[in-house]
């Protein structure tokens, strides 16, 4: 637990806003809001911040979303300006593209699409959608990366989709710890938490995950699991997934590695 929640809650304000000196003076800052803890946490200290004018809020159902109204209460609650785009159309065009093509069902050896590639498939496109959206507003903006360190650490984000971004003020957070900064922003209590879920598969990210986050937690602040077979699954997704943390591995000539020194660039 946080030993001062809003402590660490001034700390992030103060971070969000030294990012932005460095990396885009006045420039706005583009969210997804889902309406679930993460991004309604990560809004909120946005705001703080920067200002609610400098926040932009996106919702981005696909197709008919059932807690759409949870994303309006957010946006709503804090007073930043928000847009509503419907991934649903390209959603639909992406598994045509990929269903309907015979050289796609020859190498694949299946017809239509993976349960994996309808799941991942939409934090993709709304990844892309964020992007497109920064790009377009006057004076650009900076993506907000809405993952914390409990969903990090077994890999629980799709790869350039939810666990892209240019800035992550969650990312040292575990889901307690956000659940505490989250009760120091007075954001609306069912938002807070809200049990999270990908919105597809019909279950809460719990009972895909096999344990609690609470669980998940525990472990990696003492290295202490009762559940031995969630132990086990729990060090199997961390190893399995980490290469979605760390940086695309590149090659470099050996007799030129001295001379090209990019990590200080």
């Amino acid at each position: 637990m946080l030993k001062n929640p809003e402590q660490t809650k001034n700390e992030i304000v103060a971070w969000i806003r030294a990012y932005f000196e460095e990396n885009g003076p006045g420039c706005k800052a583009v969210i997804g809001i889902s309406g679930g803890k993460d991004s309604s946490v990560a809004a909120a200290l946005c705001a703080e911040a920067l200002g609610k004018d400098r926040v932009v809020g996106v919702l981005m159902p696909n197709g008919v979303q059932a807690d759409i109204s949870d994303s309006r209460l957010l946006v709503e609650s804090i007073g930043i300006p928000y847009m509503e785009l419907n991934i649903g159309p390209a959603f639909e065009a992406m598994k045509e593209m990929l269903s309907s093509s015979p050289s796609m069902q020859a190498l694949s050896g299946i017809e239509g699409i993976t349960r994996d590639t309808g799941i991942n498939l939409p934090p993709r496109l709304r990844m892309t959608t964020l992007y497109a959206v920064g790009q377009m507003l006057p004076g650009g903006a900076r993506v907000v990366n809405t993952c914390n360190m409990s969903e990090d650490y077994v890999g629980y984000s799709t790869k350039y989709g939810d666990a892209a971004g240019d800035f992550s003020p969650l990312s040292g957070l575990m889901v307690h710890e956000v659940l505490q900064v989250g009760a120091c922003l007075g954001l609306p209590e069912s938002l807070v938490r809200k049990a999270p879920s990908d919105g597809l598969s019909g279950m809460t990210d719990e009972d895909k995950l096999g344990f609690t986050y609470a669980e998940l937690d525990h472990y990696i602040l003492t290295g202490e699991c009762e559940n031995e077979e969630h132990r086990k699954k729990i060090d199997r997704l961390h190893r399995i997934n980490m290469h979605k943390l760390r940086p695309i591995p590149r090659y470099m000539p050996a007799e030129e590695a001295d001379k090209r020194d990019i990590a200080n660039w």
